[in-house]
């Protein structure tokens, strides 16, 4: 499975690096570019919660499958498009639309088949190795898309998608995925009903409530910081899109350093400090992004490397969370809620940062949402739900209801 998502990553990041240059590069508008992150957020935002419930009663195997297959078909359509340059910018939109909605499924179904296959103890440690993937996953794309955007045409870039996810789909095939024994799914209650139950499993919970409006204002006030990144390099850095791709690869080896630290050592006893830890390095970066210029590129690679041993420190005590304290089979349910919460908040942040950046210069985007996100990291540690969310494990909680 891991060396599956590694294929189907890969293809991912191709894609999305590339399609995000292409609109800069045509367009050179801060707006269109945080619009186009905006359409890819709405399924994850509107059909997350409706697709929870579903990722706890169907086959996970299956549905990362039909995802990376259905991923792939939309791919091909943008490279029938641009073969035939009939290419338009609503094209774009509407591919990334599809495209998320294939994503929408398959994340919540990795990320729940987790704890059904790695024991509890070793929850962080194999989140650690899965943030090796995405580091190494960070560092090789990049650098390819840049490499394939300066030697093939657009739709020989977007085909390298197709071909991972066939790779992708053949390492999964052969796999056996166990599904969880369902203790607080009933097996007839509609699809409705399964989405509120999985709604008051997250509001009885007042650690993983607060938990949950972490990462709504994490996406809130950094989310407009990725998306906007591309439009950062080509302002600041001349547009070099080698620049865009050594910036996202030195950010990669971050998350491998992390990542094989958290591997090694399994992090600190209390994960909740780990995860505010790599909050507040976060939030420091964002700020220094906001210095970007051509006579501190290697400030800004420096920073950049830090930034992904934030976002490794963050993301893998978090998944290590969730899988050892939410009860198995209602783990799709709780990750999409909160992946859909977070999700709203990156637009709402994205249709004030766009205009914004156009107006004021994008380098005060990094300041503002940067700093903002650093005071409300450091004002966590006073939460006490918070601080105490892993006290009980998911067996003590997840009766029937």
């Amino acid at each position: 499975m891991w060396f599956s998502q590694a294929f189907s990553l890969i293809g991912t990041v191709v894609v999305e690096f590339a399609l995000a240059w292409y609109l800069t590069r045509e367009t050179g508008s801060a707006t269109i570019l945080a619009t186009a992150m905006l359409v890819a957020l709405i399924p994850q935002i509107v059909l997350g919660p409706f697709i929870g419930p579903l990722v706890d009663r169907w086959n996970r195997k299956k549905i990362m499958i039909f995802a990376d297959l259905s991923i792939a078909i939309v791919t091909l359509g943008l490279v029938l498009l641009f073969l035939t340059d009939t290419i338009q910018i609503w094209h774009i939109y509407v591919a990334m639309v599809l495209r998320s909605i294939g994503q929408t499924f398959h994340f919540p179904a990795v990320l729940a088949s987790i704890a059904t296959i790695v024991p509890e103890k070793h929850l962080t440690r194999a989140a650690g190795f899965n943030q090796i993937l995405q580091g190494v996953v960070s560092i090789a794309a990049p650098p390819l898309g840049a490499l394939l955007m300066e030697t093939l045409p657009m739709q020989g870039v977007l085909a390298v998608d197709i071909g991972t996810a066939i790779i992708a789909i053949g390492f999964i095939l052969p796999l056996t995925i166990p599904q969880p024994v369902r203790t607080t799914l009933a097996e007839k209650a509609s699809i409705i009903g399964d989405m509120m139950q999985g709604f008051r499993y997250l509001m009885a919970r007042r650690g993983l409530t607060v938990l949950m409006w972490l990462f709504a204002l994490l996406g809130f006030f950094t989310g407009p910081a990725v998306s906007l990144f591309p439009m950062l390099v080509n302002l600041k850095l001349g547009g070099d899109v080698l620049k865009l791709g050594w910036l996202s690869a030195i950010m990669g080896i971050g998350n491998i350093t992390a990542g094989f630290l958290l591997g090694i050592w399994g992090g600190f006893k209390k994960r909740i400090y780990l995860l505010l830890l790599g909050l507040l390095i976060i939030g420091i970066t964002n700020v220094g992004l906001g210095f970007t210029s051509e006579r501190l590129f290697y400030f800004i690679l420096v920073d950049s490397f830090i930034l992904g041993v934030g976002i490794t420190m963050t993301d893998a005590p978090f998944l290590a969370i969730m899988n050892s304290i939410v009860a198995k089979d209602m783990q799709g349910r709780v990750f999409t809620l909160i992946n859909s919460l977070s999700g709203l908040m990156i637009p709402i942040g994205l249709a004030i940062a766009g205009p914004a950046a156009d107006f004021m210069g994008i380098e005060w985007i990094y300041f503002i949402c940067g700093g903002a996100f650093l005071i409300i990291t450091l004002l966590g540690f006073f939460s006490k739900p918070l601080m105490e969310l892993e006290k009980h494990p998911p067996e003590e909680e997840s009766q029937p209801t």
